[in-house]
């Protein structure tokens, strides 16, 4: 059976924890496809091209520690590359096609990877309930990150993803959008689970 579901949404909404806890309920494949990006940002920041980091990628460069701020700014940096998404979509889409049901979650995965997904989700939070997550997140590793720092590196992410020419954050037309700003992780799971199960039947 090949079923897939989409889920897109800002940085720190929860549809990473939404689609893990889907794959698992499901049991379906899960893919965070901002660790591709994260990956090819990190070998830039090790002095590699990004074009050429990214058709080199393997699955092996996902394994590492992708989640400091500095990868993720340049995880966003190098989205805006044409030759970068282009060199990133054919796995994503083989993922996506794999037998067993896939969820793949990212920034255009509804609008641009899989504009025919079974089911497609946009979870979404405010910049301030967000950069919230991210600041308590990232200071239990840093004391010096500052919530007013966290809050404008949200602000200007948000921009560039939604603003970019290629690819552009956004909803997909027949996405469902779940708000995660007032809801619980298990609220918000429950939620994205009871708009998928009529899908399979």
């Amino acid at each position: 059976m090949i079923f897939t579901v989409a889920i897109d949404g800002p940085a720190a909404a929860g549809k990473g924890t939404i689609s893990k806890a889907v794959a698992a309920h499901f049991g379906f494949a899960h893919l965070d496809t901002g660790l591709l990006y994260r990956a090819v940002g990190a070998k830039v920041l090790a002095g590699a091209d990004a074009i050429q980091a990214a058709r080199d990628l393997t699955a092996a460069d996902l394994a590492g520690d992708l989640r400091a701020a500095n990868v993720a700014q340049a995880a966003s940096k190098v989205a805006v590359i044409p030759e970068v998404r282009a060199a990133l979509l054919a796995f994503q889409q083989d993922f996506a096609a794999r037998d067993g049901g896939a969820v793949l979650d990212g920034r255009d995965i509804g609008t641009v990877i899989c504009p025919d997904a079974d089911v497609k989700l946009f979870i979404t939070a405010s910049a301030e309930i967000r950069a919230e997550r991210r600041f308590l997140e990232f200071s239990a590793k840093d004391d010096t990150t500052t919530r007013a720092k966290v809050l404008a590196d949200v602000i200007a992410r948000d921009t560039r993803d939604s603003e970019r020419a290629l690819a552009p954050l956004k909803p997909a037309d027949n996405a469902l959008t779940i708000d995660t700003s007032e809801l619980s992780i298990a609220d918000a799971i429950q939620a994205a689970i009871g708009h998928i199960a009529p899908s399979l039947g």
